[in-house]
C-alpha cells in the first residue's frame, strides 16, 4: 500500500510517501530549488519520494492533499467581504493566484504527475493532528495542532484512540495565536512566516513589561486558551501588512526595519509576546488535559515549533509524555495526510513509530568521491574509526566542521545529518558561527546536541528530546559550555541515540572521550537566507563561502587551507542582504 501526501502553495511545500504503514521518504521542496520555503508544487521532492521507493506514480494507490482548498478560498472570499473597501488592495492581489492556480489544485496534481486517479483532501489541521498523533507511540493521547490558519481553524484541540482522531473544540480566523506572533515579528522586523524563530531566540534578551498591555489592549483569553484578538489594531485579516497604525502607536515606535539596530525596546517586545504565547499554550494544555482525561500529548501546527513553550508544557503542563512533529509547520501536513488516509480511513494497523527524520536523499561514497575527483578537490579518505577520531580531535582544537552524512533530515531542524558541528566550551564560538559561517544576527542561540544518557546530567530534562523542539536549563553543576547556553541560561535540546543516528553518536562518543563533555554544538548546515545542503555540490559551495574549518563529507575530510581560492557571486552577496 504506497500513499502519497503532498503539501504547498502557501510555504514550505513538501512530500512525503508512506508504504506499508512507513514513512520511506518526505521531503522540503526547498531542499532541490534551493528557494527559501518554497511554496510551489513539490515536483522535485515528489519525484525523490517515488525515486527511493523505486516506484512510479502508476504505483500509487493514493494522493492525498493536505488541506481544502475551496473551504479556504470560501473564507477568504468571506474575508475580503466583511473587511470591504478595506481590504481591496489585498484581494487584487489575492485573486488572480487563486483563480489561475490555488483553486486547481486537484487539476495540477493530475496534470503535473499524469496521475488519473482520485485525489484526495484532507482538512489542514487534521493533517497536522494525524501528524502528530498517528506516527507518535502513544495508542491514546490528546492532540494539540495551533498555527497561523489553515481552512478557518487557528487551533484544534481533539483525542487520538487507535487509529482514529476525533477533534473536539476549534477556534476560528482571525483570532490566531500562529498570526499574533507572526505580527509581532513583522513589527520586530523579521520576515514573517520565516523568521518567527528569531523572535523566540531574542526574547530572553529583553523583559516582558508590554506582557499587561497585550493582554488587555491586544487579546482577551478564556481559561480554556481560546482567545479573541481584538482586530482593531492589525491588519492581517484585510490588507497587505499584518498591523496597522493604531499598533504602532499602542507601542510608541514605528514597524522596525530589517536592518535597523535592535534596540533594549525590540528585545522587550519579544520577551512580551513569548511571554503571551507560553501562557495561551500553557492553558490550553491544561484545558485539553481536563477535557480528554488522557495523560499523553501530541503537538503539531507552526506554533508547536516554538521549543520554549513546549518546554514549559513538559514542565509545567499536566501531562506524563509529549510527542512533537518534528516537521511541525506546514511540511508535516504532507506525512499526516497520507498517515491518516492510511491508518483512519482504510483502518490499516498502526505499527510504525517516528524514531527519527532521517528521510532524505543520501549520496554514496562513489557519488561523493566523484564529485570530488571530477572537481579536483583536495581530500583525506578515512574509515570510519579513522574519521570519527578525525572529526573529534578537530573539534577539540577548536575548529569548526561541516558533517554531510547519510540521508538528509526532513522538517527545518539539522539533527546530525547536515550540520555544522563546533566545540560548546569555546568561550569565542558563538561569536565566529554567528559572525563568521552563518553571517546572521550576534544574538541568536545554538544548540548542543547530547547522548541520551548524558542528558539528565547536564541538563534539567529527564526525557529525550530526539528533534531538537524541547528548551530546558543548563545545570549549574555542569561543564561550562557558553557556545550553547543562552543568556538566560536555557539551551533547544538534542538527544541522540546509537539507534537513532549510529555515526553522530559515535561522534560525540569520541569527543567525549578526549573532552570529558559528550554534547557538541550542532546547527544547520547552510548560510543566512538559503536552505539546508541537501546535494555533496551544495556541501562543498557552503563550506567554500564560510569561515567553516573542515569538511567531513562520507568518509571524506575536506581542509579549507588547501582549497582553491572561492570567487564569490554577487548575486549571492545580493541574496544575503535581502534575507
Amino acid at each position: 500500500m504506497r500513499i502519497l501526501g503532498i503539501s504547498c502553495f502557501y510555504h514550505d511545500a513538501a512530500a512525503a510517501l508512506i508504504v506499508d504503514g512507513e514513512v520511506v521518504a518526505a521531503a522540503q521542496e526547498e531542499r532541490f530549488t534551493r528557494k527559501k520555503h518554497d511554496s510551489e508544487f513539490p515536483s522535485n521532492a515528489i519525484a525523490y519520494c517515488l525515486k527511493r521507493a523505486a516506484i512510479t506514480v502508476d504505483d500509487l494507490e493514493h494522493i492525498v492533499f493536505y488541506d481544502k482548498p475551496f473551504v479556504k478560498f470560501e473564507r477568504i472570499l468571506k474575508t475580503y467581504v466583511a473587511t470591504w473597501p478595506k481590504s481591496f488592495s489585498s484581494f487584487l492581489k489575492a485573486m488572480p493566484l487563486w483563480i489561475k492556480r490555488k483553486i486547481w489544485t486537484e487539476h495540477i496534481i493530475q496534470k503535473e504527475l499524469n496521475y488519473r486517479g482520485e485525489i484526495l483532501f484532507l482538512e489542514h489541521h487534521l493533517s497536522h493532528a494525524a501528524s502528530a498523533f498517528l506516527v507518535s507511540p502513544f495508542k491514546e493521547a490528546a492532540i494539540l495542532t495551533v498555527d497561523g490558519v489553515g481552512e478557518w481553524a487557528t487551533a484544534t484541540c481533539g483525542k487520538g484512540e487507535g487509529n482514529d482522531i476525533k477533534i473536539l473544540k476549534e477556534m476560528h480566523f482571525p483570532h490566531s495565536l500562529g498570526l499574533l506572533y507572526t505580527a509581532f515579528t513583522y513589527y520586530l522586523g523579521f520576515r514573517v512566516n520565516s523568521a518567527e524563530y528569531k523572535v523566540m531566540g531574542l526574547a530572553p534578551y529583553g523583559k516582558p513589561i508590554y506582557y499587561d498591555l497585550i493582554m488587555e489592549k491586544l487579546v482577551r483569553v478564556k481559561g480554556d486558551g481560546s482567545f479573541k484578538v481584538k482586530m482593531d489594531y492589525f491588519s492581517y485579516d484585510y490588507g497587505l501588512r499584518m498591523i496597522n497604525k493604531r499598533f504602532e502607536k499602542l507601542f510608541g515606535r514605528k514597524t522596525r526595519k530589517p536592518e535597523e539596530p535592535l534596540e533594549v525596546f525590540h528585545k522587550d517586545v519579544a520577551a512580551s509576546i513569548q511571554k503571551v504565547t507560553e501562557e495561551i499554550v500553557l492553558k490550553m494544555a491544561h484545558f485539553i488535559h481536563e477535557l480528554t482525561g488522557m495523560d499523553n500529548l501530541c503537538m503539531a501546527g507552526g506554533v508547536a515549533l516554538n521549543c520554549v513553550a513546549n518546554g514549559r508544557v513538559l514542565r509545567e503542563g499536566p501531562f506524563k509524555n509529549i510527542f512533537i512533529q518534528p516537521a511541525a509547520g506546514d511540511a508535516g501536513g504532507a506525512v499526516g495526510a497520507a498517515a491518516y488516509v492510511y491508518h483512519t480511513l482504510l483502518g490499516k494497523k498502526r505499527e510504525s513509530v517516528m524514531q527519527d527524520v532521517y528521510l532524505g536523499p543520501d549520496f554514496s561514497t562513489d557519488e561523493i568521491c566523484g564529485y570530488l575527483e571530477g572537481e579536483d578537490i583536495d581530500f583525506t579518505e578515512h574509515d570510519e574509526d579513522g574519521l570519527l577520531d578525525k572529526v573529534a580531535g578537530l573539534l577539540n582544537q577548536g575548529a569548526v566542521v561541516g558533517w554531510f552524512q547519510g540521508r538528509m533530515e526532513f522538517g527545518p531542524r539539522a539533527l546530525g545529518a547536515r550540520s555544522i558541528l563546533a566545540d560548546p566550551r569555546k568561550p569565542d564560538m558563538k561569536y565566529i558561527l554567528n559572525s563568521k559561517i552563518k553571517f546572521r544576527e550576534e544574538f541568536r542561540p545554538f544548540a548542543p546536541t547530547v547522548l541520551e544518557t548524558e542528558c539528565h546530567n547536564i541538563f534539567e530534562l529527564e526525557r529525550p528530546s530526539p528533534f531538537m523542539l524541547l528548551t530546558a536549563q543548563v545545570r549549574k553543576e555542569a561543564p561550562p559550555m557558553p557556545a550553547i547556553t543562552h543568556v538566560n541560561g536555557s539551551a533547544r535540546i538534542q538527544t541522540v541515540t546509537k539507534e537513532q543516528n549510529r555515526l553522530y553518536h559515535g561522534l560525540i562518543e569520541r569527543f567525549r572521550s578526549y573532552t570529558g563533555v559528550g554534547v557538541i554544538v550542532n546547527t544547520s548546515f547552510n548560510l543566512r537566507g538559503e536552505p539546508v545542503v541537501c546535494t555533496p555540490e551544495e556541501a562543498y559551495r557552503c563550506f567554500m563561502r564560510s569561515g567553516i574549518d573542515y569538511l567531513a563529507i562520507g568518509q571524506f575530510v575536506l581542509d579549507k587551507k588547501k582549497m582553491k581560492p572561492w570567487v564569490e557571486s554577487a548575486d549571492w552577496k545580493k541574496m544575503l542582504k535581502s534575507d
